[in-house]
């Protein structure tokens, strides 16, 4: 029988070093790495040192894939994402 989740546990994140474009109504403005990711969101660094709004897509240069994402919490360049 699996355990019932709690709130507070992090999901599985799995450490990846991907590049992706940060992108704004469909034209790329910067180019970040994704550190690590789950399911429902990630870890990146900025390349630049773009000022970023809180709502933006994320395209990955592997599989043309797109996620719709919302900052979390910013560190200087490194942020935290959930997809939404």
């Amino acid at each position: 029988m699996l355990k019932p989740r709690k709130p507070f546990e992090r999901e599985v994140r799995r450490a990846r070093h991907l590049s992706a474009w940060i992108k704004l109504q469909d034209r790329a403005i910067t180019e970040c790495h994704v550190m690590d990711i789950s399911k429902n969101g990630a870890k990146i660094v900025l390349a630049g040192s773009s000022a970023l709004p809180d709502r933006f897509q994320l395209a990955f240069f592997t599989g043309d894939q797109t996620r719709r994402c919302e900052v979390i919490w910013r560190r200087g360049k490194v942020l935290g994402i959930k997809f939404i």
